[in-house]
C-alpha cells in the first residue's frame, strides 16, 4: 500500500521540496519504507509506499519510457495479466511488474477510458509534462481515499486531509454545513468533507486540471435499476452466477506470495469469504482475525468460536474492554479525520494492529455484502413500514416491528401508541427517494439539539433531507423501495463512513490492506440486478447467500439473528476511569472555546451517562459526535500550530527532477 500528495505551484512561492517531505511525513503510515518524489517548475508529486512485496520494488515517482507521464500511485490491480495482454497487443513493453507503471501505460494508451478496464482499488494520479494537465482518479466504490483543495498558489491533493494541511496555504477550519450533515446522515456527502475549502474527489470520478480549470467527472456509479431491468433467472441460476463471479473475486484478492488474512466476526459475510479462500487454496494455513468485547452485550465470541472450529485457522483475537476504546479513541479520530457517531472504528484499529503484528499485510473482509444483498435490518424496516402505510389506521401491522426488533416487546415503556409514534413518522411519503432512511435521519438529526444556539442560527435554514431528496430525485424514480434503500446505503452510509472511517482509515493506520471480494463491481452489478425476492425474501436477508452457502457455513451462523458491529459507549467515555482527555475535550472552557456545542446540554447528558439511567441510543451517538468533534478540532489544530522539525520528516529515497526545467 501507500499514501501519495501532490500540488500544483503556479507562482513558485512554495517550497515544493519541503511541502511534500513534509505531506508525506504526516501519511508515513499508509507507507515509508521507500519514499520519492518528482518535481517540475510547477509542480510536486509524492509517493510514499510500503514494500510489501516483490511487485511493488520499482522507484517511485515512474514514468513512461520518454518521461512524459509521471505517475503516483496508492492501491491494488486485481486484473494485471489481462492488461498487460492489452499492452502487449499494442506493442508496450513493461519494465517492472509494478501496478503503477501498468495503470501509467494503459492512460497512455487509452486515456480516462482505461479506468474502466481495471479491477482494482487505487488513486492515483498522473501529470502530463506535454499537456501540462494533472489527472487524478479513484477506484468505484471509493475504497481508496482522495482529497483535494483549491489554493491561492494552485491545487494541492493527498491520501489524507493531514497531508493538505502541511501545504502552507490551507487551514483546517471545521465546516457548520458538514458538521450538520454528519448529524443526519453520519457522515458527509462527497464532496464535502469536515473541514472548509476540502473535497472528497467521489468514488468512481476523474479529475483533470489543466489550463481550462478543474473538472470532475463520474466514470462509473453505483447502479440501481428499474423492475422490467431486473435479471429474469430463476434462482438457481442467479446462485450460479453470483458463485462463479464472487469465486473469481476472491481468486483475484488473494493471488500473491506475501502471506494474508481474514477477518472473521462470527457472521456470514465474513464466513462466505473464508469458506471461498478455503476451497481455492486448500492447503493455506489461513490466519484468522476477530474482535471480542469483556462486555458480553457486544461480543459475538461465541459464534467465532464456531467459524473457527469448522474452517480450521490459525486465528488470533483482540479483547476489547471499555478502557481500551476509551484509551485509544483519541487516535482512531485522528486517522478517521471525521467526527463519529460511534466508537466501533476504534476496535477495528486494534484489530488492524493486531494484523500487522503478525507480520499480515492484507486482510480480506466482507465488507458490501449486507448492501448488495439485502442484509440491513433498515431495508426490512422500510419494507414493513411501506406495508403499514398502505392502511395507517390498523392497530396489527406496525405490530411486525417487534418481530424485527424484539427488543421493542421487552421494553416495559414501550406501548404500542409510541411505537406507533416513533416508526410512524412520514409513514405515507412512500413516493419519497429517501423514505427507507427518513426515520433513521430523523432520529440522528437530534443530535443538533446539543448545537449551541450560534451553530443553530447559522444552519437553521438548511435542511440537509431536503436537499439531497430534490438532488437525486430522478435518478431513482421508478425504482422500488428495496434498491433505493439499498442505493442509499452503498452511496452514503457504506462509501463515506463503512470504507473510511471504519474500514480503510483503520486498516491504513496500521500499514495494512483491506479487500472486499463483495465489492468487486461485476459482483456488485450482478446483485443490484437480482430481483428484490432473492435478497430479502419477508423478513429473511441475504436469502441468495444463505441458500447458496447452507453446506458451506455452519448453520448456527447461517440461521443466527443478525447482529449488527457495534462497540461500548457509555461505559467507556463516562466510567470514573476515563482517561484525562476525555474530561479535558468536554470540560466547559474547551466546549465553549470551540463554539459548536452548548455546554449546559452537554453537561446534562454527562450526568445523565454516570447515572446509567435510560441511556438512548441517541445519547451514545451524541457523546461520541461531541467527544470526536472536539478531538478533530483539538488534533487539527495542535498539528496546524505545531511546525515539524527537520528530525521528524522521513528521508527520501529518490527525487527526480524535471531534466527539461533549469533550476540554477
Amino acid at each position: 500500500m501507500s499514501g501519495i500528495v501532490g500540488f500544483v505551484n503556479k507562482n513558485g512561492t512554495v517550497d515544493t521540496l519541503n511541502a511534500l517531505k513534509r505531506m508525506l511525513t504526516q501519511i508515513k503510515h499508509r507507507g515509508s519504507d521507500y519514499n520519492g518524489v518528482y518535481i517540475s517548475n510547477c509542480i510536486g508529486l509524492g509517493e510514499g509506499r510500503i514494500s510489501s512485496s516483490i511487485k511493488q520494488t520499482q522507484k517511485a515517482p515512474i514514468s513512461n519510457e520518454d518521461e512524459t507521464l509521471w505517475i503516483v500511485w496508492s492501491g491494488s490491480v486485481f486484473n494485471p495479466n489481462k492488461l498487460k495482454s492489452k499492452l502487449l497487443d499494442r506493442g508496450c513493453q513493461l519494465k517492472t511488474d509494478c501496478d503503477a507503471e501498468l495503470v501509467l501505460l494503459l492512460y497512455q494508451e487509452f486515456g480516462m477510458n482505461s479506468l474502466n478496464m481495471i479491477n482494482g482499488q487505487f488513486a492515483f494520479s498522473i501529470w502530463d509534462v506535454i499537456k501540462n494537465e494533472l489527472f487524478i482518479a479513484r477506484d468505484r466504490v471509493g475504497i481508496c481515499p482522495l482529497y483535494y483543495s483549491m489554493t491561492t498558489s494552485g491545487f494541492v491533493f493527498a491520501s489524507e486531509m493531514k497531508a493538505l494541511f502541511e501545504h502552507p496555504q490551507l487551514v483546517p477550519n471545521i465546516s457548520t454545513k458538514s458538521l450538520t450533515q454528519i448529524a443526519t446522515f453520519w457522515t458527509t456527502l462527497t464532496p464535502n468533507t469536515i473541514f472548509e475549502g476540502v473535497s472528497e474527489l467521489s468514488p468512481g470520478h476523474y479529475l483533470i486540471l489543466n489550463s481550462d480549470g478543474l473538472k470532475s467527472k463520474a466514470y462509473w456509479e453505483f447502479p440501481v435499476y428499474l423492475p422490467e431491468e431486473y435479471s429474469e433467472k430463476s434462482l438457481a441460476k442467479s446462485i450460479d452466477q453470483f458463485d462463479e463471479l464472487f469465486s473469481d473475486a476472491v481468486a483475484i484478492r488473494t493471488e500473491q506470495d506475501e502471506p494474508y488474512g481474514t477477518y472473521l466476526s462470527g457472521g456470514i459475510d465474513s464466513s462466505v469469504t473464508t469458506a471461498y479462500i478455503k476451497k481455492l487454496h486448500p492447503g493455506l494455513n489461513l490466519d484468522t482475525f476477530s474482535i471480542s468485547f469483556t462486555n458480553p452485550d457486544f461480543d459475538e465470541s461465541p459464534y467465532q468460536d464456531i467459524a473457527i472450529d469448522y474452517y480450521k485457522t490459525n486465528h488470533s483475537k483482540v479483547i476489547c474492554s471499555d478502557a481500551d476504546i476509551a484509551n485509544n479513541f483519541k487516535e482512531t479520530v485522528w486517522h478517521a479525520e471525521t467526527p463519529l457517531l460511534r466508537s466501533a472504528p476504534t476496535p477495528m484499529f486494534l484489530l488492524s494492529k493486531l494484523a500487522r503484528k503478525s507480520n499480515i499485510k492484507t486482510v480480506i473482509t466482507g465488507e458490501g455484502a449486507d448492501e448488495i444483498l439485502g442484509g440491513y435490518n433498515i431495508f426490512k424496516e422500510s419494507i414493513i413500514r411501506e406495508f403499514w402505510a398502505k392502511e395507517p389506521k390498523s392497530k396489527y401491522r406496525p405490530l411486525l416491528l417487534k418481530k424485527l426488533y424484539p427488543y421493542l416487546a421487552q421494553m416495559s415503556n414501550t406501548n404500542d401508541m409510541a411505537l406507533k409514534m416513533f416508526f410512524g413518522y412520514k409513514l405515507t411519503e412512500t413516493s419519497s427517494p429517501v423514505y427507507s432512511h427518513l426515520l433513521r435521519w430523523n432520529n440522528t438529526a437530534r443530535i443538533k439539539n446539543f448545537f449551541s444556539s450560534n451553530l443553530k442560527d447559522e444552519i437553521r435554514n438548511y435542511n440537509p433531507v431536503e436537499e439531497f431528496s430534490e438532488k437525486i430525485k430522478a435518478k431513482l424514480k421508478g425504482v422500488d423501495l428495496l434498491s433505493r434503500a439499498q442505493w442509499l446505503e452503498a452511496t452514503i452510509f457504506m462509501s463515506s463512513y463503512l470504507l473510511s472511517s471504519q474500514g480503510e482509515r483503520m486498516v491504513a493506520a496500521n500499514s495494512v490492506e483491506a479487500r472486499a471480494p463483495f465489492l468487486d463491481h461485476r459482483v456488485i452489478e450482478l446483485c443490484m440486478k437480482l430481483r428484490p425476492e432473492y435478497k430479502l425474501k419477508g423478513l429473511n436477508e441475504k436469502y441468495l447467500l444463505k441458500t447458496m452457502m447452507r453446506n458451506r457455513v455452519p448453520n448456527d451462523i447461517i440461521d443466527r439473528k443478525k447482529q449488527p458491529y457495534r462497540a461500548p459507549i457509555a461505559s467507556s467515555f463516562s466510567s470514573d476511569n476515563a482517561p484525562d482527555y476525555i474530561q479535558d475535550m468536554l470540560s466547559k472552557e474547551k466546549i465553549v472555546s470551540t463554539g459548536f456545542f452548548d455546554y449546559e446540554k452537554v453537561k446534562l447528558l454527562l450526568d445523565k451517562m454516570k447515572l446509567k439511567h435510560q441511556i438512548t441510543e441517541i445519547d451514545n451517538m451524541a457523546l461520541t459526535a461531541i467527544l470526536s468533534t472536539q478531538i478533530l478540532q483539538s488534533c487539527f489544530s495542535e498539528k496546524r500550530i505545531k511546525v515539524l522539525k527537520d528530525s521528524e520528516l522521513i528521508q527520501l529515497d529518490n527525487i527526480v527532477y524535471d531534466k527539461s526545467v533549469n533550476y540554477a
